[in-house]
Order: structure tokens, then sequence, then C-alpha cells
């Protein structure tokens, strides 16, 4: 089984970010999405710039236009940006061209009838596509989508698994062994209230993802 890296998400709390920061997670991401219960709001960009610089840092955005996005980037020193609402391929090849150093990760939202050849437009201009279970509010749901649909997806380009993980689903990543999946991104599972993560069950989390990989 390959090495899967973990994205926590929907951080804001400056403590409980810090607290984060020390189980050392491969990605944790912020949300700039206003109408989310785990919106930034008063964040200070310097308590994200001042993270590890193995922790990517990651900027999520809902059909937020290139200006906007690009002024987070620099503001926040951000060095990921995921796309999770209707972004067309050229948004994303623009940032590729304005941010090369960034990476990019589509976000699509899953349900029975997801067809994975939507991707192909998109395989040039992002780093990584993400899964997640299709919802009206752009994620967040705490469901997870039937990950049987994933052995449809038979393209090369690595993706995040999203949706509703808890340490419940440690035996069925394991089982999931599919040769595209990179990380894994957890979120409401492990919230004492949105926005406010248990570090604790987190680091369990980890421990377990990393001890299946052994």
């Amino acid at each position: 089984m390959q090495h899967i890296k973990l994205k926590v998400c929907g951080m804001k709390n400056p403590d409980n970010i810090q607290a984060l920061a020390e189980v050392e997670p491969d990605y944790m991401g912020f949300i700039f999405y206003k109408e989310s219960k785990r919106y930034v709001g008063a964040l200070v960009a310097e308590q994200v710039r001042h993270l590890p610089k193995g922790i990517k840092t990651t900027g999520v955005f809902v059909n937020s236009d290139l200006q906007t996005i690009a002024g987070t980037i620099k503001d926040f020193g951000l060095r990921t940006i995921q796309l999770h609402g209707a972004e067309t391929p050229e948004l994303c090849e623009s940032l590729k061209i304005q941010f090369p150093d960034i990476e990019v990760i589509k976000a699509f939202g899953i349900d029975e009838e997801f067809n994975f050849d939507l991707l192909h437009t998109y395989d040039n201009v992002v780093d990584y596509f993400l899964f997640d279970t299709k919802t009206p509010a752009h994620g967040g749901s705490g469901k997870s989508f039937n990950w049987e649909k994933l052995k449809q997806y038979s393209g090369e380009k690595p993706y995040f698994l999203s949706g509703g993980i808890g340490l419940e689903h440690l035996d069925e990543i394991k089982a999931l062994n599919h040769p595209a999946l990179y990380a894994i991104d957890i979120n409401s599972k492990f919230e004492l209230e949105p926005g406010l993560k248990n570090i604790a069950q987190i680091k369990t989390f980890k421990t377990n993802l990393y001890g299946l990989q052994a």
C-alpha cells in the first residue's frame, strides 16, 4: 500500500491550529468560503504564514475569482489551493501560470450519476483531484459517498478522498488499495464544534493510517 498523505481541513481557531501543527499533518486546510460554518473569519494571516514548512497550508475556495484567490495566496502564504466550486480549467491554468510553485486541487462532488470523463479537461492544469460527497453546501456534510464509484476512475491523476471520513473508516481505506489514492481529507468527523478539532482523535487516526502502510 502506497504512503497516503493526511489533510485536515476546516481550521480557524489559532490555538487549535497550533495544536494540530504538532501532529504534523501533510496538509492543513483553511476555508475562505463565507457560507461555510468553518469560514476562517477573523483569522490573522500571520498565524497561517508561520506554520512549519512541512505542512502544506491549503486555501479552500468556492467560485472565487482569480484576483481574490491570488490576493489570499499572497496574504496567507498559501502553498496549496483547493477549488471546490464550478471553477473552469481556464481558471486553474491561470493559477498555475501565475503561481507555478502552488499546488492546485480541483474538487468534485460525487454521486451515483457522476461521470469521471468530466475530469479530462482538468488533467493538464491541476496537480490533484479531490473526490467529496456531492452536497448543495460544497462539502462539510459529514456524509460519505459510495466508494465503489472509485472503481470507475481509471485516470492517473492522484486524488484526495474526502466526505465524512472518521476513525471507523480505517479498514475500508486499507481495503480500497486504489493506485491513484494520494491523500485522505478529514474534517467534520473529528470536531468538537465546527472549525474546532479533536486533536487526540486526529493523532489516533494518523497513527492508525500510517500503521496500515508500515
